[in-house]
């Protein structure tokens, strides 16, 4: 997930960029839940970073290249899902889940 903001009392445009302040994304990953091991969830993280970057109006190619990264790093088989406004319920093997 990723977290924008707006703050209160400010005129809704960012100077230096021009933008709404909406716009304005976190600079960091917000892990909520994980039970990867480092090295793993360093990847993971990475991964759906660049992967949001890289295709920040397609969730769903987003989803594939961090599925498709995954599996070729650690194996068969990964479920990715990327995007707003869901909710889920899933079984997963443990030390394999990562919720941002």
């Amino acid at each position: 997930a990723v977290v924008a903001t707006q703050s209160s009392g400010s005129s809704g445009i960012n100077a230096e960029y021009g933008e709404p302040d909406y716009k304005r994304l976190h600079t960091y990953s917000l892990v909520r839940n994980s039970d990867m091991d480092d090295e793993m969830l360093s990847e993971a993280v990475d991964t759906a970073v660049t992967a949001c970057d890289k295709f920040p109006e397609n969730m769903e190619a987003a989803a594939q290249m961090l599925k498709q990264t995954m599996d070729t790093k650690f194996g068969p088989s990964w479920h990715a899902v990327i995007g707003e406004g869901f909710g889920f319920e899933i079984t997963y093997e443990v030390k394999n889940l990562l919720y941002m």
